[in-house]
């Protein structure tokens, strides 16, 4: 069983609240329209740890900050190989892997957990 962060793309940009590890942090999802990739700023609180973090396809998110918890972009299928606008959401995911993942609150309907069989 897999869980992935399912990202709102006409909601962008917008934050999102989700506990990972007893922790709550707060992620801030971007699109850049005119090089086609998605970045992400994480805040713990009002503390800014990460800003601009680029989602690239099979690299982990903000893998020093979140301990035991990985956020990794992936597509199952195979089909992509890269992280723009056609990908993110429909053959992209962002994968969570280890650790306890908790409720996730968004400030717009533009976020939300999966799990996948």
């Amino acid at each position: 069983m897999m869980w992935y962060i399912e990202i709102d793309k006409e909601a962008i940009p917008y934050r999102f609240d989700m506990r990972l590890n007893g922790v709550t942090w707060t992620f801030e999802v971007r699109y850049n329209s005119e090089y086609d990739f998605f970045t992400i700023d994480l805040y713990r609180g009002e503390e800014s740890i990460q800003v601009g973090e680029k989602i690239i396809y099979g690299q982990p998110l903000f893998a020093d900050e979140l301990s035991g918890v990985r956020i990794m972009p992936l597509d199952l299928s195979g089909n992509a190989d890269r992280v723009g606008w056609n990908e993110l959401g429909e053959t992209v995911f962002l994968y969570l892997e280890g650790g306890e993942y908790g409720e996730l609150a968004a400030e717009s309907a533009g976020a939300g957990s999966r799990n996948v069989d």
